[in-house]
């Protein structure tokens, strides 16, 4: 059974950071795509960052956190990571850890290119 499980979410002042991690089990093969994805109070949910998974482990990153955050994966390619540095308020909202199992995406950063979901880590950074 697959399974995603979020750790590191918690609260920090404006201009702190904060690590997630993401650990993948289930997987015959590891997921070909990982992404962070966040939904704050009544906000749709949005893809912060996405990783290739394999060969180029190429990155992507919405517009709103590039340069600040770094999404990377341990070498055996079942644990995902988000860091998150000189975090703002507007950062505020729990983050969830997507999955991709098979095949490649032209939208990394759509939630509906994902199948599988942790359960969400709660991020709250005070002013």
């Amino acid at each position: 059974q697959v399974q995603l499980v979020e750790s590191g979410g918690g609260s920090v002042q404006a201009g702190g950071s904060l690590r997630l991690s993401c650990a993948a089990s289930g997987y015959t093969y590891s997921p070909t795509y990982m992404g962070w994805f966040r939904q704050a109070p009544g906000k749709e949910r949005e893809g912060v960052a996405a990783l290739y998974t394999r060969g180029s482990g190429a990155t992507y990153y919405a517009d709103s956190v590039k340069d600040l955050f770094t999404i990377s994966q341990n070498s055996a390619r079942n644990t995902v990571y988000l860091e998150m540095t000189s975090l703002k308020p507007e950062d505020t909202a729990i983050y969830y850890c997507a999955a991709r199992a098979w095949g490649t995406t032209a939208r990394p950063l759509q939630a509906n290119e994902y199948g599988a979901w942790g359960q969400g880590t709660q991020v709250t950074v005070s002013s």
